[in-house]
């Protein structure tokens, strides 16, 4: 299927989401989120009986994440594959990462022999570190499905100001992991926010809201290191209370403005996860800078 052949993520999910609503209602976040699950194998039915997805199963697939694969046999059968051990949150989003190949790209999946009849998906491939292709496109169905903005931004407002409490209710609400979440709220916010997860003192990834990039209040993670600064709570190891609660660094610290700072971390995947609030200001504007890759999902 050519590139301008494929159909586009956004409209795909909006037409899922439109759907769960009139069956649903529009307040079915209230009650539950949405049970990518079942909703793979029954959408799968309704619109291609003939090639649905049969199965979602976990199996053991050492290097991968998740996975699509289809039958040797025609017409296509599916079955959407995640590895062993996912917290529910991150089970769901590979789930509605694979659902977003079997919508957008099974048919190039089944006839391109470079597919080999499947899509194995890493964990650089779920996390959007490509930043294009395929994996985006099927990121950004996931996010758009489990995480409406039409009902997130009604939870939580552009210029809001959240803190990591309201975050996890948010998280809860759709049944992702919280940088899921975080990701979700940086794409439309109005205020300068930015979150950057890190491990034994140096960050792994950083992203910034759109206001806060084009102030300037960006880091720098791709093919180079960044070591955190010595007064960053996950620098000095500081996961109390009032590190997650929020901290007020002065400038010099991170940037040359001063800020607040939350901090929490994740035994599990032992590493931190923070989140910096800039003031409404623009702290002195700076020359936008080109954009880079900085995306990772922070599995909790």
């Amino acid at each position: 299927m050519a590139e301008f052949d494929r159909p586009r993520p956004l409209k795909e999910a909006a037409r899922l989401t439109q759907m769960l609503d009139a069956v649903l209602g529009k307040d079915r976040f209230d009650r539950a989120p949405v049970d990518v699950e079942a909703l793979a194998v029954e959408y799968s039915a309704q619109i291609a009986p003939q090639g649905r997805i049969h199965n979602v199963e976990e199996r053991d697939i050492p290097g991968c994440v998740g996975a699509l694969v289809c039958s040797e046999t025609t017409p296509r059968q599916w079955a959407i594959l995640y590895h062993f051990g996912q917290s529910p949150g991150r089970r769901a989003f590979t789930i509605g990462h694979e659902l977003g190949h079997y919508m957008l790209h099974r048919q190039l999946i089944e006839t391109d022999t470079r597919f080999d009849l499947g899509i194995y998906c890493d964990e650089t491939s779920i996390v959007r570190r490509a930043g294009t292709g395929l994996e985006q496109e099927a990121d950004a169905f996931a996010a758009a499905l489990l995480m409406p903005l039409h009902d997130f931004r009604l939870q939580l407002p552009p210029k809001a100001r959240p803190d990591f409490e309201l975050l996890s209710r948010l998280a809860r609400r759709y049944g992702v992991s919280l940088t899921a979440a975080i990701l979700r709220w940086l794409e439309y916010t109005e205020t300068r926010a930015m979150a950057v997860v890190s491990n034994e003192g140096f960050a792994l990834w950083a992203k910034s809201s759109d206001a806060a990039f084009k102030s300037g209040r960006f880091l720098r993670t791709k093919n180079t290191v960044f070591e955190l600064p010595p007064q960053a709570s996950a620098a000095r190891r500081d996961y109390t209370e009032e590190a997650k609660a929020g901290l007020a660094q002065a400038a010099g610290v991170w940037f040359p403005e001063p800020l607040v700072e939350m901090c929490i971390r994740s035994d599990r995947y032992d590493q931190e996860l923070t989140l910096l609030h800039f003031d409404a200001t623009g702290g002195g504007l700076q020359p936008e800078p080109p954009q880079e890759d900085l995306l990772d999902l922070f599995r909790t």
